[in-house]
């Protein structure tokens, strides 16, 4: 399927498929399949994180916890 792409964008992709040693058809194989790989893998984890336990309702208390929290760290940590 042919398409056409901006001249900048397309020697990036040929400088990288060089730079692997394969085709630019395969180094675009190659990242879309590595995309779709971690759209899976980001999916897999947010089931993981809805099933991990009790749902929590965040409304302001909660935030305002969470918000305490985190400057508290930041003092121990200096940061800021």
């Amino acid at each position: 399927m042919p398409i056409t792409i901006h001249p900048e964008l397309e020697a990036k992709l040929r400088a990288r498929a060089e730079a692997m040693g394969v085709t630019v058809e395969k180094y675009i194989e190659r990242i879309t399949h590595d995309d779709q790989a971690a759209e899976e893998e980001l999916e897999a984890l947010v089931l993981e994180g809805l099933d991990s336990g009790d749902p929590i309702e965040p409304g302001p208390g909660y935030w305002e916890e969470k918000h305490r929290r985190l400057e508290e760290r930041l003092k121990k940590t200096g940061a800021r």
